[in-house]
């Protein structure tokens, strides 16, 4: 009972935040004052992680600091929660995420994506909206800003296999840049159906970079080689540590 009241109490605790915070900027982009959604959007994001910890007892930890690059860089990671593309915000200064197109659809939310520059990924719009895409992740990387990107595609349940999206290739051959696999257990804590937020610690692995050049095939194999296996090792020690509590 104590896990669903907490959980509960979370979630709207998050949403109440969120509205806010979007509420009280959106003055700020009617002024055009846009430089400062950037900021208010950090705020957010460290903000949505204090009321994880304070309500539900959920922490977080990044590992593997020290196998991101130096200058602009491909962040290729797992995605199961809505924790994922809210932290980098806060962890890195100006990311550039790539995003499904129909996100921009979505009210308030679609405006802050367009002012903080991230890139759409229209998945029916044909060789076109590749182009597009390509075009404006390599002027991202010029800009030298860090490229995140979830190459399944969408949110995924732990152990959920879903294929992997040819778009990171495409970004890594047009930018040149190297590819930061990461790992992660988000799903287990804030996962994409239900209210169930057991107390624990989200872990972020950043795994050892792959250096540009590499052959499609060689690419994907090491890509999803890579993540894939950090992830089922991690999945499986917090399964363990859930199962403790």
């Amino acid at each position: 009972m104590l896990l669903l009241l907490r959980s509960l109490l979370f979630q709207a605790s998050f949403l109440l935040f969120t509205a806010t915070v979007a509420i009280l900027t959106m003055p700020l982009l009617a002024l055009r004052w846009r430089s400062m959604v950037k900021p208010i959007s950090q705020f957010w994001a460290r903000g949505v992680n204090v009321l994880l910890k304070l309500i539900a007892g959920i922490d977080y930890r990044i590992e593997g600091r020290e196998n991101l690059p130096k200058g602009p860089f491909i962040l290729a990671a797992k995605h199961q929660s809505l924790w994922d593309t809210s932290v980098v915000l806060a962890l890195f200064d100006n990311p550039c995420i790539v995003i499904k197109q129909e996100l921009l659809r979505i009210p308030i939310y679609g405006w802050f994506t367009k002012v903080l520059g991230m890139v759409p990924v229209d998945r029916d719009g044909g060789g076109a909206a590749l182009k597009q895409m390509l075009r404006a992740c390599r002027a991202a990387a010029e800009q030298g800003r860090v490229l995140i990107i979830f190459p399944q595609g969408t949110r995924t349940l732990p152990g959920e296999d879903a294929p992997y999206q040819p778009g990171v290739v495409a970004i890594y051959r047009e930018t040149g840049l190297p590819v930061v696999p990461a790992a992660l257990n988000s799903g287990y804590f804030w996962p994409k159906h239900g209210w169930r937020r057991p107390p624990g610690v989200i872990r972020l692995q950043y795994l050892e970079p792959i250096p540009p050049g590499l052959k499609r095939d060689a690419f994907m194999a090491e890509l999803t080689g890579r993540i894939e296996t950090a992830n089922a090792k991690l999945e499986a020690e917090t399964r363990e540590s859930l199962q403790k509590q």
